[in-house]
């Protein structure tokens, strides 16, 4: 049997899968957290990564590995491989201004817009506006940039044994920094469209030239080693890049392509559990020859973990709620709802991010006094269209559509309608036709949807499956709850070891035939028209 790992790096936590390159067939798995902020040391990430290959078993049986992970974050490396400062994560919203002051600058439409170039608007949790955040208000650490990471990018180099002279065999090699399209795709500086940097933006945000990094070939991998481990030196005798040297960027590999081969190392430091802090151990290792491949972003990840094609939607019910589509072409648009992203499989992933969903639910079940179990049965025993009642649900204002400022509606209410059934029933048609808008702004953009496929934990409520199939007018399949990221990696990395896509059989917990009751968005949208009450 030949092992593959997948790795899903998120921004709580790490979590590694081992499946048979052949069938997909589960072997073992491991896992580790990360500790909680907006801003995190990417030293934490490593050991995390260790730390779950020791809770695996370890790699020593694993011929090929891909890493899958959060996108957009800030890793900022000076001419040693250093991290110059903590990761600004995707969730960190400092750089809101920036944003702003990129897209006054650029503009969003027309040929040199935003939209045209890289196929989506600048947002704080782009990697863009966080730079440029960097060159206005910590100069002196922009000046000493002399690469851009993501943080899988960044995770991929280390693994291969890349990073400061005194903490990895290889040294700092800049060049070998690599990355994937997809993940690249959320940086608002490369194009899917034209499958490369935009440099000019680039040079916008961090005021600096950039340049694309060229590959260390594997033939002077062995070269390199002796240079950098036996002189005890590295390509820098300063931590500085010299005057006017452009900035590297990771070079971007697509799926199947071998990125490199690792090198023997690791397994020397302590790990501690953020959570707990009493828990410390030896982390795992990395042993020599394992193929590695490109990487991919979370949401490609899980795209790749579904085995997603042409036409399937997948619509991810967290906290916050996911919306992506598989396509072959790329998109652009001008209103900034829909993301034109690449995916991990060589064609596009348009995405929309709704602020609420599941919180819907337990916000609701809370008020109701009722665990989810008993919210599902009050649910499912009122009619659809809750009587009338409709809940549209910006509890924390909503991006799409783009209402920062609104607060939720209950409407529609009447003396036969105020019940704990009708209400349970809102909440939960109120989430899927706020997820349902932004499957429409994907649509817009002449993306067909043929199948939606429907994951995170609230996907498991039969309540939630059973509208989800009276919402949409295309059948609705619930995967069986698993790692979609990691599995998407793993995946990954058996293409990098076969040159072929798996063809890993997906199992479903339901098939929802469509079985749409046109009352409920109609209603949904006339009470979406009265408007809410603005937040105070």
């Amino acid at each position: 049997m030949t092992l593959v790992a997948g790795v899903d790096s998120s921004t709580q936590s790490c979590k590694i899968v081992i499946r048979d390159a052949e069938t997909g067939a589960f072997v073992r798995s491991g896992r580790a957290s990360h500790p909680d902020g907006t801003e995190v040391d990417p030293a934490a990430w490593w050991n995390a990564l260790l730390a779950a290959i020791r809770d695996a078993g370890g790699l020593d049986d694993v011929a090929a590995i891909s890493i899958g992970g959060q996108q957009h974050g800030m890793v900022v490396l000076d001419a040693r491989g250093r991290v110059i400062r903590d990761a600004l994560l995707w969730n960190d919203t400092r750089s809101a201004q920036a944003a702003i002051d990129l897209l006054a600058e650029v503009g969003a439409d027309g040929p040199d817009g935003y939209a045209a170039r890289v196929g989506a608007l600048p947002v704080a949790s782009f990697t863009a506006t966080k730079l440029r955040w960097l060159r206005d208000a910590e100069p002196a650490n922009a000046e000493r940039v002399a690469a851009v990471a993501l943080p899988h990018d960044w995770l991929t180099w280390r693994l291969l044994g890349y990073g400061p002279a005194d903490e990895s065999p290889l040294g700092p090699e800049l060049d070998a920094l690599a990355t994937d399209r997809s993940d690249a795709s959320g940086t608002s500086y490369w194009s899917p469209a034209a499958e490369a940097y935009d440099l000019d933006l680039f040079e916008r945000a961090l005021g600096r030239p950039g340049v694309e990094a060229v590959g260390v070939a594997e033939a002077e991998l062995e070269e390199e080693l002796t240079e950098v481990v036996g002189e005890g030196g590295t390509n820098s005798d300063a931590g500085d890049p010299a005057p006017g040297a452009p900035v590297i960027l990771p070079r971007v590999v697509p799926t199947g392509h071998i990125v490199g081969t690792t090198v023997a190392h690791g397994g020397d430091g302590a790990y501690a559990d953020p959570g707990h802090p009493d828990t410390t151990g030896i982390t795992g290792s990395i042993p020599a020859g394992i193929l590695v491949g490109a990487g991919m972003g979370d949401n490609a990840g899980a795209a790749l973990g579904l085995d997603a094609r042409p036409g399937d939607v997948v619509i991810s019910i967290g906290t916050s709620g996911t919306a992506f589509a598989v396509t072959d072409h790329p998109v652009a648009d001008l209103t900034g709802t829909v993301a034109g992203f690449a995916d991990a499989a060589g064609g596009y992933l348009p995405i929309v991010v709704t602020l609420n969903a599941a919180r819907i639910l337990s916000s609701i079940s809370e008020l109701l006094s009722v665990d989810y179990d008993e919210f599902a049965r009050l649910a499912l025993a009122a009619a659809p269209g809750a009587g009338g009642a409709v809940l549209v649900p910006y509890f924390e204002g909503e991006r799409t559509p783009n209402l920062p400022h609104a607060t939720a509606t209950l409407a529609g209410l009447t003396i036969a309608s105020a019940s704990r059934e009708n209400l349970a029933r809102a909440a939960i048609e109120g989430m899927l036709c706020g997820l349902a808008d932004g499957v429409g702004a994907i649509r817009s953009l002449g993306v067909e949807t043929e199948r939606l496929l429907l994951v995170g934990g609230a996907a498991q409520n039969a309540a939630v499956q059973t509208v989800a199939a009276q919402v949409f007018d295309v059948p609705v399949s619930v995967p069986t709850p698993g790692e979609y990221v990691a599995d998407g990696a793993a995946r990954q990395a058996a293409w990098t070891l076969t040159g072929s896509r798996p063809t890993w059989p997906v199992t479903f917990v339901a098939e929802l035939a469509v079985d749409t009751v046109p009352q409920i968005s109609e209603q949904y949208r006339r009470a979406q028209a009265l408007g809410s009450t603005p937040r105070a």
